[in-house]
């Protein structure tokens, strides 16, 4: 049976092995994963100019023989290029963890990416979910040296987290990023609502897919 492949738009090994770790306890044995780093890129995705250029080299990747292709960037970046191209389910998690979100009513994002604010709010809108969507809460400082940090990220994020529930109103909170996958899972079991990572909301997003097929 050949592997769901998850792509690293990122040039981060490390993220990469998180997140493959991540998805593998999600798909719970259903489908087997391998990962895939971007060789040219950033360690992280931090404002738009490095979005549209993952987007070029991961919408142009030779995927090989899978069954299906997580794109591992909250921006989905080069996710509708792949899904033109290849006859297999293709899934971004930002767009996996907003669509889920949603259903659970008005929801948040929570992230440590303030550059990338303009693109996030665009991805509600291309997604029709302006409706339910109470706004992005962001951290403060550098986002690459508070994620070498995972400490001090997981206290960051837990604030914005509040700020999204207490100030605005949120029933449901997205942690905006892939490489906060260790972050997501911690605060999961923080709060009364539910706080969304976007890998397992992908990892769920292409089993259903898959099951459809």
């Amino acid at each position: 049976m050949h592997p769901i492949l998850l792509i690293n738009p990122n040039t981060s090994q490390a993220t990469t092995q998180m997140m493959v770790e991540i998805a593998r306890s999600s798909l719970g044995g259903r489908a087997a994963i391998r990962g895939l780093t971007m060789e040219d890129g950033v360690p992280m995705i931090v404002e738009e100019g490095d979005l549209q250029a993952a987007a070029d080299v991961v919408g142009a990747v030779d995927v090989g023989s899978v069954r299906g292709v997580i794109v591992a960037a909250f921006g989905d970046p080069g996710a509708e290029a792949l899904r033109r191209r290849l006859m297999v389910p293709v899934v971004g998690i930002g767009e996996a963890a907003m669509r889920e979100a949603a259903q659970h009513g008005r929801f948040g994002i929570a992230t440590t990416t303030p550059a990338l604010a303009a693109a996030i709010a665009s991805k509600v809108h291309q997604l029709g979910l302006e409706a339910s969507f109470t706004g992005t809460r962001f951290t403060s400082g550098d986002p690459l040296r508070l994620g070498q940090d995972p400490e001090a990220l997981e206290t960051a994020l837990a604030a914005a987290v509040q700020s999204c529930i207490e100030t605005d109103g949120a029933q449901a909170v997205v942690i905006g990023g892939g490489p906060l996958g260790r972050a997501a899972e911690a605060l999961s079991r923080r709060f009364a609502i539910p706080v969304i990572g976007p890998v397992p909301a992908a990892c769920r997003a292409i089993l259903r897919a898959l099951d459809g097929h």
